[in-house]
């Protein structure tokens, strides 16, 4: 059956790094549960995060019990029965546009939390700054629904708002975070400074835990944010919590030549356990576990050697990996291997923690993988394991 296996001691070098930025910057971090929710892994991020930030009311009622502390709650759209429920445990709710915070501004000044301070509100803003790569994951290009411009705040009541909200980034660094601030500075400064602003949260996309993020000038930014603006600063980071920290173990069911490409078949599918690799897209690293390999996957057990995968052509045998399921295009990747791949060979898919298991699917019927967790003692706890009842009660 195939696993995905998530490091627990991983989350904790993740958690433990996160932690020092906050500590050193004063900033409060939050777990993006969008991209991380596994609740067998959030025991260990609790120490260590503010809390969380949700999109919507199942996300919020998730962090709250797994995580605890600070819920912050963004989402395009409410209802008004899941408004009605965040009311009573959020800590910010952020609103995406005016006629979302003219609906909705007079139910939450009336609601005891507002008044007493406990929860406050605040607006999504869309600086217009791009500095991403791929439009899917821009909010800034033309035509995007995420957050207010500028020209749309100018006659606006905003009493009771005392929080701004961007959220541009996407797997980026510290520089790109820099530029986009001081983009933001320039079209809402003075609103920042509006003694009635009490938090700014610059949402996620910071690859704060890898190696060559800039985490002092990080530390900079925020520590020039607070002392200028006399505002408390959130951070959002999803990925940054749980990259290089789990992988898929997968087997391969079949080995065939057809029409010019050979073909690995393989017990999971990019359509329904990886969905990045086809919207990105996204190239995983991949291993053959081998006795002659060297590699050295995000997620490791004894006895076990790892055979890096190469570029097409690049090692002696190429395979086109693919789904067991009918969609033509639900295919991983071509891939080159030292040696032939054979029915029962276990391959490795690396850092699958992230963006993959939240958007896991049970599509086709194709069997969903277990999700384990391997413990700071060395074993491996399987936390679920689906079966066919999982796959009819999503059918209704």
């Amino acid at each position: 059956m195939a696993q995905f296996l998530i490091s627990l001691p991983a989350l904790e070098r993740n958690a433990q790094l996160l932690a020092e930025v906050a500590g050193a910057s004063g900033a409060r971090l939050l777990v993006a549960l969008k991209a991380f929710s596994t609740t067998a892994g959030l025991g260990t991020l609790r120490p260590y995060a503010a809390g969380c930030c949700a999109s919507g009311l199942y996300e919020a009622r998730l962090g709250a019990r797994h995580l605890g502390g600070h819920v912050a709650v963004y989402s395009p759209a409410y209802r008004e029965s899941e408004l009605a429920e965040l009311l009573e445990f959020a800590h910010h709710i952020d609103f995406n546009s005016i006629p979302q915070w003219q609906r909705w501004r007079s139910t939450c000044l009336a609601h005891p939390r507002v008044q007493s301070g406990e929860l406050q509100l605040g607006l999504r803003i869309n600086p217009c700054f791009s500095t991403g790569h791929t439009a899917l994951y821009d909010p800034c290009v033309p035509g995007s629904r995420l957050g207010i411009p500028a020209e749309q705040l100018h006659g606006t009541d905003l009493t009771g708002i005392s929080g701004l909200h961007f959220h541009t980034l996407c797997e980026q660094g510290a520089q790109e975070l820099i530029d986009t601030f001081r983009a933001f500075e320039k079209q809402f400064g003075s609103l920042l400074a509006s003694p009635q602003i009490r938090y700014l949260n610059m949402g996620g996309g910071h690859w704060i835990t890898k190696p060559d993020y800039d985490r002092n000038a990080l530390i900079d930014l925020i520590r020039e944010i607070r002392e200028m603006y006399k505002v408390e600063v959130f951070l959002e980071p999803g990925e940054a919590w749980a990259i290089h920290t789990g992988v898929l173990r997968a087997r391969v069911l079949d080995v065939f030549e057809s029409l010019g490409y050979r073909h690995a078949i393989l017990d999971v599918s990019a359509s329904a356990h990886m969905p990045d690799v086809l919207e990105m897209p996204y190239r995983p690293d991949v291993y053959a576990v081998h006795p002659s390999g060297n590699g050295t996957p995000a997620v490791s057990l004894p006895g076990e050697h790892y055979a890096p995968a190469g570029e097409p052509g690049a090692k002696p045998h190429t395979y086109r990996l693919g789904a067991p399921t009918c969609l033509a295009g639900d295919i991983i990747g071509d891939f080159s291997f030292d040696h032939p791949l054979q029915v029962d060979d276990l391959i490795v898919l690396d850092d699958m923690s992230h963006y993959t298991i939240v958007k896991t699917t049970h599509f086709n019927g194709v069997p969903h993988p277990d999700i384990a967790v391997l413990q700071a003692d060395g074993k491996i706890r399987t936390a679920r394991r689906f079966g066919y009842a999982d796959f009819e009660s999503r059918l209704g």
